[in-house]
């Protein structure tokens, strides 16, 4: 079996990579400074284009050893601790070779970081994590996707970004392996290789090797001509939507490539024009994404997904055709705020309204989670914030995801510590009476007929859970949740017994059912 080229002229130091001169003068950087910052970094982009190519290039120039784990396949707590826990422990390595101004150092890389999320791995995210943070040795994670990581790990790594290799970096590579191998090649051949793989400079290693094999004169015709079949990555079509694609078509068809649903291409669009658009051709932008949202509505409402054609073109093709010109520079392109990713706080937030509201996820985040963030946007006004945080029992973190503040300012404490007083009052007020010393109780217990006071307390659960927490119609403040609370009263106050209650329980859920109809009356 041939070896696999790839391998075979693996660069042996950072000089030899093609391509991310800035990424890689960043990742040399972090390694000589390692020592003065003690930082993780993470190595990210698509597949195929040096990021552990990198790494291993790296520790040769550091005369580091290294310790690899592909969290992949050694993705539980058990297994990281083992392979790569104990190698980022050691402060150092007796027999680690290189220069002396090595330290003994060894290099840790985790490979595919990015596809082990939280419990569903039995703790391997958190474990990564507690790696990064209480590592005695550099380590490296590589990762395709950065906003797949969680954002502990994120917030305790130095993020270095690399990008897809440019046609005129890969096809000098092919020109290199060529001569090494003893291949003639015309120019136009090498040049289609480049073409076809977009970027990815290891697939169009693999393409070379492959027609090689079969032909000793490299030509045109001995290329494949149709493309590869390659689903484009996020970052690069938003590249082309917003800043590089002239014709909206193309833009369009590219869109076929990404593996997003429209609903979500157009909340990445939505959340990132602004930092390229602006003046008329942001208003040109916004006109299609309203289309684009209209449909998705439709969609929404019909279940019927054909419609989600439309929905894309305004989405893609439209907002390339409102852009004037190509835009130059470089640009941070940030996740939607309400994107449905791996993100244990978004999990949370998603999974607490849905089960309070009795809804779906799917609707808990599509429809009441945007609502919640507009009414409670950087926690104004206030006291919605206080009762949204008391509703869904929400921490600061969970606070700051929905609001947008930060999740450690003194606002969003201050609001978390009387969202857990207000529950810790509505549990009670709602208690019926379990609670010695309550005003009510004796009223309850001394058979004086005035079970209607009772009836009256107890009837908050119309509008709440039993734990205290409030439906998102109270929240909003409205007269319906008042109304159902009293014609609940006055149910359970006609009798004490227990086949009375019960009448009343049902007629409670019933208001409950009622009052909670959906997002759309509540507006």
């Amino acid at each position: 079996m041939p070896t696999d080229w790839t391998e075979k002229y693996r660069p042996s130091s950072l000089s030899e990579l093609r391509g991310n001169d800035s990424a890689v003068d960043d990742v040399r950087e972090w390694a000589q400074t390692w020592d003065d910052h003690g930082e993780a970094a993470v190595l990210h982009g698509s597949p195929g284009i040096g990021k552990t190519s990198a790494a291993h290039a790296l520790a040769a120039d550091m005369g580091w050893e290294t310790v690899e784990l592909n969290a992949s396949d050694q993705r539980t707590a058990d297994d990281i601790e083992r392979y790569a826990g104990r190698a980022a422990d050691n402060a150092t390595l007796g027999g680690a070779s290189g220069s002396d101004d090595s330290g003994g150092r060894q290099l840790v890389i985790v490979d595919e970081a990015d596809n082990v999320h939280g419990n569903y791995d039995r703790g391997g995210s958190r474990a990564i994590t507690d790696l990064v943070k209480t590592a005695r040795q550099p380590v490296v994670l590589i990762a395709n996707d950065y906003y797949e990581m969680s954002r502990g790990l994120r917030n305790n790594t130095r993020e270095i970004e690399f990008r897809d290799v440019s046609k005129r970096s890969i096809v000098p590579v092919l020109r290199d392996l060529c001569r090494k191998e003893g291949i003639e090649y015309e120019s136009d051949a090498l040049d289609r290789i480049a073409e076809q793989n977009d970027g990815d400079l290891r697939g169009a290693v693999n393409d070379l090797q492959a027609v090689a094999e079969t032909a000793d004169h490299l030509t045109v015709a001995d290329v494949v001509t149709s493309d590869r079949d390659k689903t484009v990555d996020l970052f690069p079509f938003l590249d082309t939507v917003l800043k590089e694609g002239e014709d909206p078509a193309e833009v369009l068809r590219t869109s076929y490539d990404v593996d997003e649903t429209p609903d979500d291409l157009a909340g990445w669009i939505e959340e990132n024009l602004p930092k390229v658009y602006e003046g008329a051709e942001l208003a040109r932008a916004y006109d299609h994404l309203a289309n684009a949202d209209r449909w998705l509505g439709i969609v929404r409402a019909t279940q019927d997904y054909s419609y989600w054609r439309y929905a894309g073109d305004n989405a893609t093709a439209g907002v390339a055709a409102a852009r004037d010109g190509t835009k130059g520079g470089w640009t941070r392109w940030n996740r939607p705020t309400f994107y449905h990713g791996s993100s244990n706080t978004a999990d949370y937030v998603v999974r607490q309204i849905a089960r309070h509201e009795g809804t779906s996820m799917a609707t808990a985040r599509r429809e009441v989670l945007p609502f919640l963030a507009a009414l409670t946007h950087h926690c104004k006004p206030r006291e919605p914030t206080v009762q949204m945080a008391a509703a869904y029992d929400f921490e600061e973190e969970h606070v700051s995801f929905v609001t947008g503040s930060g999740e450690t300012t003194n606002k969003v404490q201050s609001i978390v510590e009387d969202a857990a007083e207000r529950r810790s009052e509505l549990v009670e007020e709602h208690a019926g009476g379990a609670f010695a010393g309550q005003a009510d109780a004796s009223a309850v217990d001394d058979g004086t007929g005035d079970d209607a006071t009772g009836g009256d307390e107890t009837s908050g659960d119309a509008t709440g859970d039993d734990d205290g927490s409030m439906s998102l119609a109270e929240l909003g403040g409205g007269d319906d949740s008042e109304t159902a609370s009293t014609e609940t009263g006055e149910d359970r106050g006609t009798g004490g017994s227990d086949a009375e209650a019960g009448e009343g329980d049902a007629a409670d859920d019933a208001e409950e059912d009622e009052d909670q109809s959906g997002l759309t009356d509540f507006v």
